[in-house]
C-alpha cells in the first residue's frame, strides 16, 4: 500500500529527516530506506536506528514520529494510474477478479493514512484487507516471509467459499498477481509461489541498478542473504537447492515450491516505471467496458 497505492513513504521519509535535522543527522539515505520498506515495525526499527545513532531511546523517538505522522498522514494522496487501476480490477473485468490488501502497516497507522480516502479503499472488502498487526501472522513472519500474502489468499478463498459453498473451485497461488514497491515485498510474493509486478520508488530503483533481475526473484532478501551465509554458498546456489517448508508440507504451486524464491529470469516478475496504463492482457485479465 505504502509507496504503491499512496503517496505515505514520501511522508515517511519526511517526518523522519525532521527528527534526524533535530539532532544535526543527514536525511535518509535511500540505501538505509531500502531496506525499511515493507518490514514490520520492530524489524525496520532496529535497521533505522542502528544507522540512524540517534541520542534518544526508540521510544521517544517513536514518540516524536508518532505526532508528525498523525500530522501528516492524512494528507496522502493516491499515486497515478491507482484509482483506474482499482476501479477496473473491482468493476469491469470479467471473469471477476477478487483482490485483497497486503500491507505491513499497522491498524492506527492504516486509518490515518485511508480515512480521508475511503471511495478509493472501499474495493478491499473488510474482511480482505490484512494489516501488519493482524494476529493471524505469526510473530517474525513479516514481509520478506510470504506469510501475510497467503493469509491475504485464504480471507479470498473463504469469502469464495461463504458465498457459493465448499464444493466450489478456490483460487490458487500461482493465479494471483502481488502488486509491489518494496523489494522485501516482492521476495514475500515470489516465496508465496505468486507472480509479481514491482512498481518501486525511483530512489530507489536506483539503489538496485544492475540487480533488478535479482529482485524481481526473490533472491536479495534477508532469508537467502542469512541461511547462505551460514553455509557458506551463495544466494543463488541456496535458492536452487533449499525448499521452506511454509505450511508444514511442500505445496507445489506449477513450477514453484511455497517458500522458495523464484529464478532469475523465469517470468513470474515484472517491474513497472507506474501504474498508468497497466497492461491488463500481459496478465490474462479481461477487461470489459460497462455501459454508463
Amino acid at each position: 500500500m505504502d509507496g504503491l497505492l499512496i503517496d505515505s513513504e514520501d511522508i515517511y521519509t519526511l517526518c523522519t529527516n525532521i527528527v534526524l535535522h533535530e539532532y544535526g543527522r543527514p536525511d535518509l539515505p535511500w540505501n538505509i530506506k531500502a531496506q525499511l520498506q515493507g518490514r514490520p515495525g520492530p524489524e525496520a526499527g532496529a535497521i533505522f536506528h542502528r544507522w540512524a545513532q540517534l541520542p534518544l531511546t526508540r521510544e521517544a523517538y517513536m514518540s516524536k514520529i508518532s505526532i508528525l505522522q498523525r500530522e501528516h498522514f492524512p494528507s496522502t494522496r493516491p499515486l497515478p494510474g491507482v484509482i483506474d487501476l482499482l476501479s477496473t480490477l473491482s468493476k469491469n473485468t470479467s471473469p471477476r477478479i477478487h483482490i485483497a490488501l497486503a500491507t505491513s502497516s499497522h491498524s492506527a497507522n492504516f486509518r490515518l493514512k485511508t480515512a480521508h480516502l475511503l471511495d478509493l479503499f472501499q474495493v478491499f472488502p473488510r474482511n480482505q484487507l490484512v494489516l501488519g498487526d493482524d494476529e493471524r501472522i505469526p510473530r517474525g513472519k513479516g514481509k520478506p516471509a510470504p506469510d501475510i500474502y497467503l493469509l491475504a489468499l485464504e480471507c479470498i478463498n473463504e469469502a469464495i467459499r461463504e458465498e457459493n459453498g465448499n464444493q466450489v473451485r478456490l483460487v490458487e497461488p500461482n493465479e494471483c498477481l502481488v502488486f509491489e514497491d518494496s523489494v522485501p515485498g516482492v521476495e514475500a510474493g515470489r516465496r508465496a509461489g505468486m507472480r509479481v509486478v514491482w512498481v518501486p520508488h525511483e530512489g530507489l530503483l536506483n539503489e538496485y541498478r544492475g540487480r533488478e533481475k535479482e529482485v524481481l526473484a526473490g533472491l536479495t532478501g534477508t532469508i537467502l542473504e542469512h541461511r547462505a551465509e551460514r553455509m557458506g554458498t551463495t544466494r543463488e546456489e541456496l535458492a536452487a537447492e533449499v525448499k521452506v517448508d511454509v505450511k508444514g508440507k511442500e505445496q507445489t504451486t506449477g513450477s514453484l515450491v511455497e517458500g522458495q524464491p523464484g529464478r532469475i529470469d523465469d517470468g513470474w516478475a515484472d517491474l513497472l516505471g507506474g501504474l498508468e496504463d497497466f497492461p491488463y492482457s500481459r496478465y490474462g485479465i479481461n477487461v470489459v467496458s460497462v455501459p454508463p
